[in-house]
Parts: C-alpha cells; sequence; structure tokens
C-alpha cells in the first residue's frame, strides 16, 4: 500500500473516526428506542421533515460510487467519460425520479407496503412475483460492495492500515448498529451525512479552480498534453464511453430506470402527507445534481498524477480519488473532505443494508417460514425484528468476502461488478413500475414476462460479450447490456398487454 498521508493526517484521521462514529450512534440509539416492529424499521415511526427526507433521498443516491468511484473513470477517460457519468445520467435520473415518485407513493401508500417487493406483489397480486423481487434484491449486495470497497480505500489511505483491517471494521461498525435503529435512524443520519457532503463536494469540485486559470481552453490543453484521448467525446481505450450510444443513449436509459432501486424510490414512503412530496423532491434534486458534479474531481486528479503514478506505485482507478485527496489537500481540510466521502458511502450503505434486510426478512421469510414461526402482531413486532437482525449479519458477512475479492482481483474496478448486479435488478423492475402506475388495468402475465425477459436479455448480454447491432459496443459494458435488457423488456410488456388488452378490460 502507497503511504500518501502524512503523520498529522493519520493521527486527525483516528480522532475524526472516532468522534464521527459517536455522533452516528447517538442517532442510532435515538432511533432504535422507537424501533418496536418491523414496520418502525422499514418506515419509521416519527414524523420526517420533507426537507430532511430529501437530503436523505440525496444521501442514498450518492454513494461511494459519486463521490469516490465514478471520478477514477474521469481520470482514467477524460470528457467523455464527464459527460456520460457528470451530465447526461444526472440529468434523466432527476427526470425521472420527479415522474415515477408520486405515482410509486400513491400505491405504496395505500397497501402500507414496506419493500419494492410488496409494492410488486400488491400491484399484481400476486405472491408469487413479489418472492421473485424478494430474490432479485439480493442482486443490491454488489452496490453494498461497491460501497465497502470505496470506503476500504478512502480509510486505509489515510490511517495508512491494512485494507482486510479496515474493510473487516467498517463491515462489523456499520453493519452493527443498523441492527437496531432503520428508518427511524437512517433518515437523521442520512440528513447529517448530506449537509457535510454538500460543504465537501464544493471543496471538491473547487479544488481545481487553478486548472481553469485560463479558462476552459487551458484545461483542455493540460489534459490534451498529457492524453489526446482525454479531451476527446468518445475513448476508444476504455469499454465504457466507446461512441455516442454507450455515452448517450445508454446512460439515458439507465439514468431512467436507475430511480427504481429500493433505497431510492422507497424514500417516498417515509413522508406522512402528499403535500410534502414536492419540497421533498426540490431538495433531493437541487442537492443531488450538485454531489453529481464530484465526477469533475477526476480532471483534477489526473493533472495531479498525469501518469497515473503515485510514488511510483500505479493507480488503481479505485484508488484514484483517495490518492488524490491526500496529495492535494492540507492535513485539515483533507480530514473535512476525508468525512464527507466517508458520509457518501455510508449514507447509501445504509439505505441498502435497510431494504435489502427488509426485503430479505418480510418477504422471503416471512411467506416462506412464517408459518413454523409464532404467529401474531406482537411476533411480527419481536420475534422478525430479531431475525432481521440475524439476516444483517448474514449479509455482512457475505460482503466481507466479496468485497475482499474485488480488493485483490478487480475488472478494472469494482463499479463493473456493482453495475452488473444493480444494472439487472432495476432492468427487471422498470417495466412493472412504469406500467403498475400509468396503466390501469393490466394482467400480471405481462409485467412477469417483461421482468424475465429483462434479466435473461442483461446477463446473455454481459456474460456472452453481445455486440449491439448499429454500434461498436458489447454487453461487456453493463451499461449497454442493462440498456438493451430495458428495451426488450418493454417491448415484451408493451406486445402482451397489447394481445391482452380486452381481458384486461373485462
Amino acid at each position: 500500500m502507497t503511504n500518501l498521508a502524512s503523520n498529522e493526517l493519520v493521527v486527525a484521521g483516528w480522532i475524526l473516526v472516532l468522534l464521527y462514529s459517536a455522533v452516528i450512534l447517538f442517532f442510532v440509539v435515538r432511533g432504535a428506542r422507537k424501533t418496536k416492529s418491523m414496520n418502525d424499521y422499514a418506515v419509521g415511526s416519527f414524523t420526517f421533515s420533507p426537507i430532511s427526507v430529501g437530503l436523505a433521498l440525496a444521501a442514498a443516491m450518492t454513494s461511494a460510487a459519486t463521490f469516490i468511484i465514478n471520478p477514477g473513470f474521469i481520470a482514467f477517460y477524460g470528457f467523455s467519460a464527464v459527460i456520460s457519468f457528470g451530465f447526461v445520467l444526472p440529468v434523466a435520473s432527476l427526470i425521472s425520479l420527479v415522474f415515477l415518485t408520486k405515482g410509486f407513493r400513491k400505491h405504496g401508500m395505500n397497501v402500507k407496503a414496506l419493500t419494492m417487493a410488496q409494492w410488486m406483489g400488491t400491484r399484481y397480486n400476486s405472491k408469487g412475483y413479489a418472492l421473485f423481487f424478494a430474490f432479485l434484491s439480493l442482486l443490491l449486495i454488489t452496490f453494498i460492495v461497491l460501497i465497502a470497497v470505496g470506503l476500504t480505500k478512502v480509510l486505509a489511505k489515510t490511517l495508512n492500515v491494512a485494507e482486510l483491517n479496515i474493510l473487516i471494521g467498517i463491515v462489523v461498525f456499520i453493519f452493527g448498529y443498523m441492527m437496531f435503529g432503520g428508518a427511524n435512524s437512517m433518515v437523521y443520519t442520512n440528513t447529517v451525512q448530506a449537509i457535510i457532503m454538500l460543504i465537501v463536494a464544493f471543496i471538491m469540485i473547487g479544488s481545481g479552480a487553478d486548472n481553469l486559470s485560463a479558462g476552459f481552453t487551458g484545461l483542455f490543453d493540460k489534459l490534451k498534453s498529457i492524453d489526446p484521448k482525454l479531451v476527446q467525446t468518445t475513448n476508444d481505450s476504455s469499454f465504457l464511453f466507446r461512441d455516442y450510444f454507450e455515452i448517450f443513449i445508454t446512460q439515458i436509459i439507465i439514468g431512467v430506470a436507475i430511480v427504481c432501486q429500493p433505497h431510492i424510490i422507497t424514500k417516498s414512503l417515509l413522508l406522512k402527507t402528499d403535500k410534502d412530496v414536492n419540497r421533498y423532491l426540490v431538495t433531493g434534486i437541487i442537492v443531488q445534481f450538485v454531489f453529481f458534479l464530484v465526477v469533475l474531481t477526476g480532471l483534477w486528479a489526473r493533472i495531479t498524477f498525469p501518469d497515473l503514478m503515485a510514488n511510483g506505485v500505479p493507480l488503481k482507478l479505485d484508488g484514484v480519488i483517495s490518492a488524490y485527496v491526500v496529495k492535494k489537500f492540507s492535513w485539515f481540510v483533507g480530514l473535512i473532505v476525508i468525512m464527507g466521502l466517508i458520509s457518501a458511502g455510508i449514507s447509501t450503505l445504509e439505505g441498502l443494508i435497510q431494504s435489502v434486510s427488509t426485503t430479505v426478512t418480510a418477504d422471503i421469510i416471512k411467506p416462506l417460514f412464517g408459518k413454523f414461526i409464532k404467529s401474531g402482531e406482537d411476533s411480527w413486532g419481536k420475534i422478525y425484528v430479531t431475525i432481521n437482525k440475524i439476516v444483517i449479519i448474514a449479509i455482512g458477512l457475505v460482503s466481507i468476502l466479496l468485497s475482499y475479492d474485488q480488493l485483490v482481483n478487480p475488472k478494472l474496478s469494482v463499479g463493473i461488478f456493482a453495475q452488473n448486479g444493480v444494472y439487472a435488478y432495476f432492468s427487471a423492475a422498470f417495466v412493472p413500475i412504469l406500467f403498475g402506475m400509468f396503466i390501469k388495468n393490466i394482467r400480471k402475465t405481462a409485467v412477469i414476462f417483461a421482468s424475465a425477459t429483462a434479466i435473461i436479455v442483461h446477463f446473455s448480454f454481459y456474460y456472452g460479450k453481445i455486440k449491439v447491432p448499429f454500434s461498436v459496443v458489447t454487453g461487456e459494458n453493463p451499461g449497454v447490456a442493462a440498456a438493451m435488457a430495458i428495451i426488450s423488456s418493454l417491448i415484451v410488456g408493451s406486445v402482451i398487454y397489447l394481445l391482452t388488452r380486452e381481458k384486461n378490460a373485462a
């Protein structure tokens, strides 16, 4: 491990970690006192401010990917990656968030849904379909792995500690406190984290101001002198930004569908009244857009490390921003930035742990094994809360094993590993959510076949590296595989809906 951190930063880093942990535990204890049932764990028992939930939304949508991993892609591949990750994806996802939130919330509140799987099951009156989505949610563990790896990279460089030790510490601490607080503590911790992240976002974006002293032309010339491909709008050296289909069409489709993740779209269920929705969305969208611009830091990092080397050691894509932070900033400012990077990872990680564990407990264990467990309202409050804690421990152990493998043997970046799993999930979820909100009478056959098609097409394109007929791109890019899956799913679902429309009306 390349040690770039000064002794001052290491000491201050340990103090920061301890103080940060203490603040988080304060909110967890406060929330845990009000968590008496699985309902409380999933959607909370407090009345939350729409601004607080909006900040929690922005924090949940922004993960270690946005602050730590994606800027690494920009450092490696330049303007083509900025266009893709910094503008196209954000605009598409934020527009989609507005359109999908209100419809999802309307049905979710009517049936008191706690999870995405329950929403699917009640909307289409199918316990089997709910169970299918519950198992499908296990794919989101790949996203947990991405965040764990990102946090490990940052803290290992800051504290000069072996990555494996940091990884175990992160998982034990965060998974440990998420066994107790749930939504009651998560909204508060996410709000604090979002405020910290907003401050750090401006620091990171502004850290490259000197590169713009000669204007955009000066920045262009600096990057071009390092590698002419960095200033091109496409980059054939990457399997993510090779042509405009990959940069624009793929990312628009992904951006629209990416909102269909449980830790994002179910945030609206935390609001107690419909009149809060607009303030929630405005807050979340404004803050989120600032967060998305943090990827520009990847350009500043490439200028700082033109040959992608630090102390004579090649930088891995996932470690570029960690190296940039400890090299660029004084120990004091670096400490603030590191706190923001930690917040970016933990905020989303909390949401994922809460949503995945709730889904496993409520939508897999309860339907399949509930008859063997004491029934009654009281048992749903106590026994299943205990079962949920065991589920969290199991997810934590799996996450450590998968994260360590990605630290040692990544395929370019842990981002690719996470995209493969997460994109498959929301590819399958997009059509049923879209149809469920905008088509009144629809048979479950249409959405079941649509979801099955999405899964088959996504993994076929990815593992088969199938080429898109009208483009140079292949399914080796998980975004391309997901885009083709979503298009195929939409076609299949629409055809079956049209063929069965008369029966639907009847």
